[in-house]
C-alpha cells in the first residue's frame, strides 16, 4: 500500500485532496517495530509525527514522574492502544515539547509512517489551504483525545476511591 493510501486513512488527514496526501507522503519514513519495542520514551525530545500504517501502539505513562505514592507497585500505565489510521505525536506539531507519554509497540511488524515536524511546517506554509485543513483536523483530533481522558479523569475520580476502598 502506498503512503498516500495510508495517509488517507488517518483522520488528520480528513478532506486532504488526492495531490495534498502525495505531498505529505513525499515526507514520510516507514520504519516497522516489533512487540515492545519502544517508539519513544516519556519526556524525551519530541519533532516527528507517526501515523499507524498496520498493527498496534500502546500509548503509556508512567505514574512515578508526578511522584505517586502508590506508583511503586505500577511502573506503566497504558491509557490507550492506536491501530491502523490513527496518529500519535501530535502535540509535537505544535510546541515541540517533551513527549507527554511512551509510545511502545503492542503487535509485531507494526508499520508506521514517521513524518519529520520541521518539513511539515514547511509544507503547510507553502500550501495554506493544506496548512489550515491538517491544523483544523489536528485540532479537531486532539479535542478528541483530551474529551477522552476528561472522561477517564471523571470515571477515576467518581468510582476510584470506590474500587481502593
Amino acid at each position: 500500500m502506498s503512503f498516500a493510501n495510508i495517509l488517507k486513512q488517518a483522520d488528520i488527514f480528513f478532506e486532504l485532496t488526492p495531490t495534498q496526501l502525495e505531498l505529505i507522503a513525499s515526507l514520510c519514513r516507514e520504519q516497522r517495530f516489533n512487540t515492545s519495542d519502544v517508539i519513544f520514551e516519556e519526556n524525551s525530545p519530541s519533532d516527528e509525527l507517526y501515523i499507524i500504517g498496520q498493527g498496534e501502539v500502546e500509548i503509556q505513562v508512567d505514574p512515578s514522574l508526578v511522584g505517586d505514592s502508590t506508583a511503586q507497585a505500577v511502573s506503566t500505565v497504558t491509557i490507550a492502544t492506536l491501530r491502523r489510521g490513527q496518529s500519535f505525536g501530535e502535540v509535537a506539531l505544535v510546541d515541540q515539547g517533551l513527549r507527554s507519554a511512551t509510545a511502545r509497540c503492542a503487535q509485531h511488524n507494526t508499520q508506521l509512517l514517521i513524518i519529520p515536524r520541521d518539513k511539515l511546517m514547511v509544507l503547510c506554509d507553502t500550501y495554506p489551504q493544506l496548512g489550515y485543513r491538517l491544523m483544523r483536523n489536528l485540532a479537531a483530533d486532539l479535542a478528541l483525545k483530551i474529551r477522552n481522558t476528561d472522561m477517564r479523569i471523571r470515571e477515576e475520580l467518581l468510582y476510584g476511591h470506590q474500587r481502593r476502598g
